[in-house]
């Protein structure tokens, strides 16, 4: 079996244990070093499966503790959080990434004030490509007092989404999606006329209550859309 197999069947494993009651909200998840050897696999495709199901807010990652199944939330989040890199890869095409921009520096209004948490923000803008044409242009931050650790990742080599769904565990996350029109800078970048039509996705997540990173991506209108997919539901329980 597959690194790549192996770790869809531990997220698989897992994800069905949570959502049937086996492991009820609270109970600590074995250990990594636990699931390595039932599985018969390295630490990092371990990893990478409790990533996800952090990702997915079904478990939250607490440093030297170890994770544990998160508590039901009130609001159901129908948009995934995506990883690019991962997104453009299984399409079959060549994912490219350029990191353009790199700040360390103290919030500048109330908003980052609020994420920042009386520390620093690490600023990013970055651009995506698939098969070399642009696909978006990424503008975010990072708070340092809920991931001090970003300070010493090396962003030209790997995009700040990517580790963020790796490293840092998110319990919430907001997704607010819109449309505009390219202003000159980003049309520039994206290799499009300024004025042409856009995706904008903006995003929140915190964990426990923290913020962890604020992003916003600009995508061409015709080289990207979102999908959810629905269970079906009873009547009687739809709103």
């Amino acid at each position: 079996m597959t690194a790549n197999a192996l770790h869809r069947r531990i997220y698989a494993d897992l994800e069905a244990q949570i959502l049937s009651g086996d492991l009820s909200p609270g109970a600590r998840l074995p250990y990594e070093h636990e699931l390595t050897d039932r599985y018969d696999c390295a630490r990092a495709t371990v990893s990478k499966a409790l990533s996800e199901l952090a990702g997915r807010g079904l478990v939250v990652r607490r440093r030297r503790a170890g994770t544990f199944v998160a508590q039901p939330k009130a609001h159901a989040a129908f948009l995934a959080i995506p990883d690019l890199r991962a997104e453009i890869n299984e399409r079959g095409q060549v994912y490219d990434y350029q990191l353009l921009e790199r700040l360390v520096r103290l919030p500048q209004n109330p908003e980052e004030a609020e994420l920042a948490a009386g520390g620093r923000l690490i600023a990013l803008t970055c651009l995506h490509s698939a098969d070399s044409v642009p696909l978006a242009l990424e503008r975010r931050l990072i708070a340092l007092a809920a991931a001090p650790q970003a300070e010493g990742v090396d962003f030209q080599s790997i995009p700040p989404g990517s580790w963020l769904l790796d490293s840092e565990p998110w319990t919430q996350a907001e997704n607010r999606i819109g449309a505009l029109e390219a202003d000159a800078p980003s049309a520039r970048l994206l290799q499009i006329r300024a004025g042409a039509a856009c995706l904008c996705v903006e995003r929140r997540t915190w964990r426990d209550g923290q913020g962890v990173t604020r992003v916003r991506q600009i995508f061409p209108g015709d080289r990207y859309d979102l999908v959810a997919l629905f269970s079906s539901v009873h009547a009687k329980d739809q709103v």
